[in-house]
């Protein structure tokens, strides 16, 4: 199995497609995925494939460590853009979230004052007061988006809870009320015997009035960039985001493209 995961509570800085240097924020296990979503694209593997046995990092050494780091970085003048918080799984899951975002802004301030602060999330979390409210904290809330059917969330994202709704998602995505980034994963392929492209006609319609619905700041759309645990799975083409892109962009919205 190529999938990887991330055996340090901080890892980088790495080049991102999307946030430039980027410091991660891991507050997973370091040898197993912890997530509400089982997604057949995820770079970290399948759920099942990668159980952990280790317990969660704490608040405390999650400080530690990022303080060690940035002090490293500001001695060898390395400049962060961003501290991404993402890794193995879900972040906002970790049961201490809040303090460790407010940790974070404490030491980003400390250190790198123009650096931002980015979580990626599922947006499972999200109705937790406690979750909500580090969510605004930072400067960049990018929450997940990959498609405006259930069946097709059911087959990309594979959502632990039955809750988890298309119809849910949309409205609490709204209570941001536009201040932050949604990232949709578009692919095509099979998976058990079934196609899988979210990039219908029907769906690459309706996203585009989920949009206008949610109204976010940013939009970034991407495709399948390293191995998936599913092999089947294609990335989309240069073409096909291009069109996606030019869609959204001429209803007004701020669109990235990660090929």
């Amino acid at each position: 199995m190529s999938t990887i995961l991330f055996d340090k509570i901080v890892f980088g800085p790495v080049k991102s497609r999307r946030l430039g240097v980027s410091l991660g924020m891991n507050l997973l296990p370091p040898d197993g995925k912890f997530c509400s979503f089982d997604c057949i694209y995820c770079e970290c593997g399948l759920n099942d494939e990668r159980k952990t046995t280790t317990r969660l990092p704490t608040r405390e050494e999650a400080k530690k460590q990022l303080e060690e780091t940035l002090l490293a970085m500001q001695a060898e003048g390395t400049v962060p853009d961003v501290i991404t918080f993402a890794g193995n799984g879900e972040p906002t899951m970790h049961p201490q979230f809040a303090g460790i975002i407010d940790d974070t802004v404490e030491l980003r301030n400390n250190y790198f004052p123009k650096a931002k602060i980015a979580v990626l999330s599922n947006a499972t979390m999200i109705k937790r007061k406690s979750v909500f409210d580090a969510l605004l904290k930072v400067d960049d809330r990018i929450l997940k988006l990959d498609s405006v059917l259930d069946s097709r969330i059911q087959q990309l994202n594979a959502p632990y809870s039955p809750s988890f709704t298309y119809e849910w998602l949309v409205e609490n995505l709204k209570i941001f009320e536009g201040n932050l980034t949604i990232q949709t994963m578009f692919l095509n392929g099979e998976h058990k015997g079934e196609s899988v492209s979210n990039m219908t006609e029907e769906e690459i319609s309706g996203w585009i009035n989920a949009l206008k619905e949610i109204k976010p700041r940013q939009v970034m759309i991407y495709t399948v960039e390293r191995e998936t645990p599913v092999k089947e799975l294609k990335k989309a083409t240069k073409e096909e985001l291009d069109a996606i892109a030019d869609r959204a962009r001429k209803e007004g919205f701020d669109v990235s493209v990660s090929y």
